[in-house]
C-alpha cells in the first residue's frame, strides 16, 4: 500500500491540463517524502490517473523532475529580479535583497527549491530549463557587478567570483536554515541575520565602504 495520501481526498485533474497535475503532484510528493520519493507511477497515482497516462507527457522521471525544476526557476527568477529592481536604493541594499529573496524561496517553495537543486537532474540537458537556470544566476551577476564597482581596485575581486561567493552564502544557509521542510536545521540567530553578517563581513574584506 502507498504511503501517500489518498488523491481522491484532494482536487483532480481536468481534462487539458494532465501535465501541470503530474507536476503539482510531483512537488506534494516531494514537499512530503523528499525528491527521491518522486516515480511517474506515484505522480500519476496522486493525479487520480492511470499510470500510463503520465508518458503522454513525460518520457521518464527524470524529464517530470525537469517540468518541476523548470517551472521552479521562472518563478525563482521573477522574485530574484523583483527583488533587484534594477539595483534602486545602494548596490549594498539591493544585494541584500536579492540574498532576502533566495531564502525567502527556499522557505516559501521547497518542493520547488528541491527539485532545483538536490534532484540530480543536469540544467544542461533541457534548453528552457537552462535558459531560467542562467536568468536567475544573471540577477546575482548584475547585482554582484554593481558592488564590484564600488569597490577599490586594488583590493576587488571579479564580478563573476563575487556572485560565485554570495550565492554560496545564500544557496548554503537556505539549504540548512531555511527550508520550509524537514531538512531545516535549528540555528540561534535568524538565517536573515546570517546571510546579513556573512556578506558584510565578506565585502568589508573586499574594502566596501558601509556608510550607505
Amino acid at each position: 500500500m502507498s504511503r501517500f495520501k489518498d488523491p481522491r481526498s484532494r482536487r483532480g485533474y481536468h481534462h487539458g491540463n494532465l501535465r501541470e497535475a503530474l507536476i503539482e503532484a510531483a512537488q506534494r510528493i516531494m514537499a512530503e517524502h523528499g525528491p527521491e520519493s518522486v516515480t511517474l507511477s506515484e505522480a500519476a497515482r496522486m493525479a487520480g490517473v492511470s499510470p500510463a497516462a503520465p508518458y503522454r507527457h513525460f518520457k521518464d522521471r527524470s524529464n517530470l523532475m525537469i517540468a518541476v525544476a523548470h517551472q521552479g526557476f521562472i518563478e525563482f527568477a521573477d522574485a530574484l529580479d523583483k527583488a533587484w529592481d534594477n539595483g534602486s536604493g545602494s548596490p549594498l541594499k539591493a544585494l541584500m535583497r536579492v540574498g532576502m529573496a533566495y531564502l525567502d524561496f527556499a522557505r516559501n517553495r521547497p518542493a520547488f527549491y528541491a527539485a532545483m537543486f538536490e534532484a540530480g537532474i543536469n540544467h544542461g540537458d533541457d534548453p528552457d530549463l537552462s535558459q531560467e537556470s542562467n536568468r536567475a544566476f544573471g540577477v546575482l551577476r548584475d547585482a554582484s557587478a554593481a558592488i564590484h564597482a564600488t569597490l577599490p581596485e586594488d583590493r576587488r575581486a571579479p564580478p563573476l567570483m563575487i556572485a560565485l561567493h554570495i550565492w554560496s552564502f545564500a544557496h548554503g544557509i537556505a539549504s540548512l536554515f531555511q527550508r520550509g521542510d524537514m531538512a531545516r536545521r535549528n540555528l540561534p540567530v535568524s538565517p536573515e541575520e546570517l546571510l546579513e553578517s556573512g556578506v558584510l563581513i565578506y565585502l568589508d574584506g573586499l574594502g566596501l565602504n558601509q556608510r550607505d
